[in-house]
């Protein structure tokens, strides 16, 4: 009886985690790697865009970054969705979703 418990929550962790790169709009799916169209399609236009932090946003004459240090701002755009009490993020990066965060309550 253990032995399917044990199971049943590690199926339940894995429908977890593959579920984070999706985002239910009515009967459509969004997911990573849909086009940045296909969200607009879904959500329609964005509530506010923010432009991450990209290759051209280095200042110039700053030399080499320390060896394993990262942008805390992803590359890309940033658009932002309200949907009643939650706000949801897309990231876009080359015309792609590469991130879905959605700020539920």
């Amino acid at each position: 009886m253990r032995g399917y418990i044990g199971w049943i929550c590690l199926a339940v962790a894995f429908t977890a985690q593959a579920g984070s790169g999706t985002l239910r709009v009515g009967s459509q799916v969004l997911v990573v790697g849909d086009s940045a169209t296909r969200a607009v399609e879904l959500l329609g236009k964005p509530s506010y865009k923010s432009h991450g932090k990209g290759a051209s946003g280095r200042r110039a004459g700053s030399g080499r970054r320390a060896r394993g240090s990262r942008s805390a701002e992803p590359a890309g755009e940033q658009w932002q969705y309200r949907q009643g009490n939650r706000v949801v993020t897309i990231v876009v990066v080359d015309g792609r979703v590469s991130a879905i965060r959605d700020g539920g309550r």
